[in-house]
């Protein structure tokens, strides 16, 4: 049984990563605003252009070609056509006047001595009997042998090369649109964005006035070049921004190619990326040369840790596609000058990958971190978001803003957008409160499994799970307030206890850390206490609360056996750095800080065991309490608390 209480402090500590999908700011209208009046109106079909088809154009150049090349397959129509024993008979009784025999075909045409021509077809070659035949008739024979023209004598060997030729110009065409043309694979894929059009401004970024005035002498460079050549100062040739997913890092980017009026090449990392040896450098050489003949422009590479990492780690070498293409970049970085008015920016959510040699000085000079949104900064996202829905009355954005915690403004857009859905769903006219609670809890928890069947021992043991963590969060004085504790079934947690911090922290004391540590074991030590066994329900919680302690060991200082003494967190792993590091400490140390971390865990357990002791009546209270209603709020918890404590207060309740 997962609970909130075991995500609490990645929410409360800012470290939430969160896809990047929609980012804070207002969306623009593009396109031609004239053109919306030739739009149909709704319910109407929209009319098509009536016209040849390409097919029949190619049909008819067709039937014309072969009217022309090959006059043969259309006989005329005013020729007679005869069986070649009637034109024998005929020449017998001295019928016919004149005779054309055609040398290749066998064709025959004569004329009667009515003057009616007629056409018969013959054998190729005619027998000696026939010729004495035509000879005694009187009849004028020719023998005609036609020569073909140019036309007939190549049109046979042109015509399959010519149909190989169209066949390769058509497969050209088609790969044109899916992947940029096979003659052009080293032309970069970068998105030009013109400063004719609309862009993005500073004005729809909501919030991280920091960031904006870092990144603003961008802005001042690219509008006035010659200020800062006349005194002296050069203008950082590069702009790193780093921050979580879903900051809205690449919504800044473009904001400052709106303030400054220039052109905005977006490429992502991943495109240079080719199967074919060089495409890459080939396409950064293309990338640079492009910015150059704008003359001011910002080149924007998102995700720029998938090219830029750390050259010559790994296991295939050093020498290899992504290292060249890392050396070309870095080389075009080199080569163009302040004064040409071209700023680089990335974006990425890994600096700790990437080379050495990207981030001196004179080419990513400037590193700007975009950090998860502050709770004002969180407010004016939610307003960015929140226009043109129907918004009710009772919705209090602070309020929502002071419970999202180490949210992007990624994941408040799709806060705000799942609110509206459940409205829809639910039938009312606005989104309500309540709405955006339900969305909170989805976004957090995921979806109710309310169809998930569990029995009666099943949901006791849960109940009390449950109100383990609850009672811990709401007695331990330095604990995150509650908010709601739930025994509904939502996403993979088959219930939920949810604290929300009342002001944002950075940085944490060892008793709230302690006092965490007692909230995550409080499940775990309710069912041991009224059931007399533990389950595997708990296994979410003792693995947060076994990281937990693990850190303040090794990273913290906060054991005395240890000492004042840190070893960074491996995290996230990189398989170059890995394979080439070594463990900074010894065999004995790390049966030490075993030892600290068992010793840490188990005497936070014994000072849950005894907090659930001292409450136990208060433990039963809440339970049945969410036997019977399933969720209920911190409010609710902490009356039923204080019920147990002083029953006689509970007629006046």
């Amino acid at each position: 049984m997962a609970d909130a209480s075991d995500k609490r402090s990645d929410r409360s500590s800012g470290r939430r990563s969160r896809r990047e999908g929609s980012r804070p700011g207002k969306p623009k209208e593009t396109g031609n605003r004239k053109a919306t009046a030739n739009r149909p109106t709704p319910g109407t079909m929209p009319s098509r252009k009536q016209g040849w088809p390409r097919w029949g154009i190619w049909l008819v150049l067709g039937l014309v070609a072969s009217f022309l090349f090959f006059p043969n397959l259309f006989p005329a129509d005013d020729l007679d056509e005869v069986s070649y024993d009637r034109f024998l008979g005929q020449v017998t009784a001295h019928e016919v006047s004149d005779v054309l025999v055609d040398n290749l075909t066998g064709r025959i045409e004569f004329t009667d001595v009515d003057g009616v021509l007629h056409v018969t077809a013959g054998p190729l070659e005619l027998s000696i009997d026939d010729r004495r035949l035509l000879a005694d008739s009187g009849a004028a024979v020719l023998f005609e042998t036609p020569k073909p023209g140019f036309l007939q004598s190549w049109l046979p060997l042109l015509l399959p090369v010519g149909l190989i030729i169209l066949f390769f110009w058509w497969m050209s065409r088609r790969a044109q649109g899916q992947m940029g043309g096979m003659m052009s694979i080293g032309r970069s894929p970068a998105k030009t964005y013109s400063s004719e059009r609309p862009g993005t401004t500073f004005d729809d970024v909501a919030g991280y006035e920091g960031v904006k005035m870092e990144i603003r002498e961008v802005v001042d460079f690219l509008k006035d070049t010659e200020k800062f050549s006349e005194i002296g100062a050069r203008v950082p040739k590069g702009v790193l921004l780093v921050g979580p997913p879903g900051t809205g890092k690449t919504l800044i980017a473009r904001a400052v190619a709106g303030e400054a009026g220039v052109p905005f090449l977006s490429v992502t990392g991943s495109d240079f990326m080719e199967m074919f040896v060089g495409v890459g450098a080939s396409r950064v050489r293309d990338l640079f040369e492009t910015a150059r003949k704008m003359g001011r422009a910002i080149i924007f590479i998102d995700e720029v840790d998938s090219v830029g990492r750390k050259r010559g780690a790994g296991m295939g070498g050093g020498h290899d596609e992504r290292e060249q293409t890392l050396n070309q970049m870095l080389s075009e970085m080199d080569g163009f000058e302040s004064s040409e008015g071209i700023v680089m920016i990335a974006a990425t959510n890994r600096p700790d990958i990437l080379d050495p040699a990207l981030l001196r000085p004179g080419r990513f000079d400037r590193q700007v971190v975009v950090p998860l949104p502050e709770l004002e900064d969180r407010r004016k996202i939610l307003d960015v978001h929140v226009k043109g829905k129907k918004i009710n009355e009772d919705v209090d954005l602070s309020l929502i803003a002071r419970g999202t915690p180490g949210m992007s403004g990624a994941d408040l857009a799709n806060l705000v957008n799942e609110a509206a859905l459940i409205a829809v769903r639910a039938g009312d006219d606005s989104i309500a409160a309540d709405h955006f609670e339900q969305a909170r809890d989805r976004t957090l928890m995921g979806q109710k499994r309310e169809s998930l069947a569990l029995s009666a021992d099943e949901k006791e043991a849960i109940a009390y799970h449950e109100a383990g963590h609850a009672l811990c969060a709401s007695v331990l004085p330095t604990a995150d307030p509650l908010h709601k504790v739930t025994i509904i079934p939502s996403g993979m947690a088959l219930g939920m206890t949810m604290q929300l911090p009342e002001e944002e922290r950075h940085l944490y004391r060892q008793d709230f850390i302690e006092d965490s540590l007692v909230v995550s074991l409080g499940g775990r030590i309710a069912e041991e206490l009224v059931f007399g066994v533990a389950s595997t329900g708990a296994s979410n919680d003792l693995l947060g609360a076994t990281e937990m302690a693990r850190k303040m060991v090794r990273e913290w200082g906060m054991s005395k056996s240890v000492g004042p003494m840190a070893w960074g967190s491996r995290g996230q792993v990189f398989l170059g750095d890995d394979l080439l590091s070594s463990r900074e400490y010894s065999d004995y140390t790390a049966q030490l800080i075993d030892e600290e971390v068992q010793r840490i865990l188990m005497d936070q357990e014994s000072r849950c065991r005894a907090l659930l002791t001292e409450y136990r009546s208060a433990l039963n209270l809440i339970a049945e309490a969410l036997l019977e209603q399933e969720t209920i709020s911190g409010e609710e918890v902490g009356r039923l608390i204080g019920i147990a404590a002083d029953p006689d207060t509970a007629s006046t309740d």
